[in-house]
């Protein structure tokens, strides 16, 4: 059962600028919290290390390390401007 999980694909969508990057959407396995989709993501990606953004999941900008699960939404985003 652990094995399944391991393998669950995790859909990420992004936005922005950062699609020159890494398109407008991927799909990763093995990745089990933020911290562990950021090292995939950087590893795939390598301007992806020298560029801000933002990761929301289910919606929500997180800013510390969060569990994902199959059901998760992951979204990239280009940093906010304006007032």
């Amino acid at each position: 059962m652990l094995s399944h999980l391991l393998a669950m694909p995790i859909n990420i969508i992004i936005f922005g600028r950062l699609t020159d990057i890494a398109g407008s959407s991927l799909s990763l396995e093995n990745v089990t919290d933020t911290n562990t989709l950021v090292k995939e993501l950087h590893t795939l990606y390598p301007r992806l290390a020298d560029t801000k953004y933002a990761i929301a999941v289910n919606k929500i900008v997180v800013n510390e390390n969060t569990v994902l699960t199959e059901d998760s939404t992951v979204a990239l985003l280009p940093p906010f401007s304006g007032g």
